[in-house]
């Protein structure tokens, strides 16, 4: 017969026991959920006022898991400030951000555990080693393994300046610890906020691959904000381009080509006549900022032969006829609607 005392110990302990399994059943859901839900990021009319700026208006996109997403940009345009919501550092007015299903909101303490991320400038203990700084971060996150440090130092090429006060590092080398940092405990999502700045032309390449390996590699998802467009098609899969606070267009990184607008370049010894001659034949002539004549209508696109013909017929043969397709940085502000001619 068991006393009153030993009855209760076998409930309290049955009751822990009872706890352990519905957590465990909690965390293995949680997992399961990471592993389920394809839109690993996912805003709903997400929006943010200060006052009277209109800093984000209605913003909702998809990120699909494995996918980089290319949040591009010009400066000011709601790339950091979409960003901060995202990981939940400011509140939104309107609208909603979701990380793995999840509304992203001040308790969402557990979604952190699979998100790394780098917002503007990275910060570090500047009388600290980068090896301290790193190590600081593994034991915050109270990640067990004490090799993470050495790995994501090797990682980042970071090696020669592990010693080195992270104060007396230059800019490209603090981009690389806050990189470190956001990689050390092997995040699921990767949300970057222009991680090229300070960076050199090699150092830009070995972001670059980096990223591409994470992502196709080991699924890794990946947000990263520029306002360069070059550099996001050379990595993203798809692109999202902001501007005034607006999502104004989407497209995926393979679509950009088509998308480019083309024109034929025409010159000739006698320019202005071949411009008069082109215009009486019912051609929209413009002139390029390097004094070449252009056209864009799409039968001259399609058939240079036949305004090469033309001109030769007029007395003007041409010395250029060339086909020019529009460049990445002409096509990101014509969609914005910035004139820089």
């Amino acid at each position: 017969m068991l006393t009153r005392v030993e009855s209760g110990v076998l409930v309290s302990r049955a009751f822990k026991l009872w706890q352990n399994r519905q957590s465990s059943r909690r965390l293995n859901s949680g997992v399961d959920k990471l592993e389920v839900i394809q839109d690993v990021i996912r805003t709903e009319s997400l929006t943010k006022h200060f006052g009277d700026v209109h800093a984000v208006e209605s913003v909702s996109l998809k990120v699909r898991k494995g996918e980089i997403y290319g949040f591009l940009g010009l400066n000011g345009a709601g790339k950091t400030t979409t960003i901060r919501m995202l990981l939940g550092m400011i509140r939104p007015t309107a609208g909603s951000a979701f990380l793995f299903g999840k509304k992203v909101s001040a308790d969402s303490c557990d979604l952190w555990e699979h998100v790394g991320y780098l917002v503007e400038t990275p910060s570090s203990y500047p009388e600290l080693t980068v090896w301290e700084n790193l190590e600081i971060m593994r034991r915050l996150r109270r990640i067990s393994d004490e090799k993470s440090v050495d790995r994501v130092i090797d990682k980042l090429w970071l090696t020669p300046y592990r010693n080195r006060k992270a104060g007396h590092l230059s800019l490209g080398n603090m981009q690389r610890l806050g990189l470190a940092k956001a990689l050390l405990h092997n995040p699921d999502v990767l949300i970057l906020d222009e991680p090229a700045n300070g960076l050199d032309p090699a150092g830009i390449v070995e972001i670059r691959e980096l990223l591409r390996d994470l992502s196709s590699n080991h699924e890794v998802t990946v947000f990263i904000s520029s306002h360069i467009l070059g550099e996001i098609s050379r990595l993203a899969t798809r692109i999202g381009i902001i501007h005034e606070g607006r999502l104004v267009q989407e497209v995926n990184a393979d679509e950009l080509g088509r998308l480019l607008q083309k024109r034929l370049l025409v010159d000739a010894h006698d320019q202005k006549s071949a411009q008069v001659e082109l215009v009486k034949e019912g051609y929209s002539v413009s002139t390029t900022k390097d004094g070449v004549l252009e056209i864009a209508d799409n039968e001259a696109v399609a058939c240079p032969d036949k305004i090469a013909t033309m001109l030769v017929n007029a007395g003007l043969p041409p010395t250029l006829l060339r086909v020019g397709e529009e460049d990445l940085e002409s096509y990101f502000l014509r969609i914005v609607g910035v004139n820089r001619r």
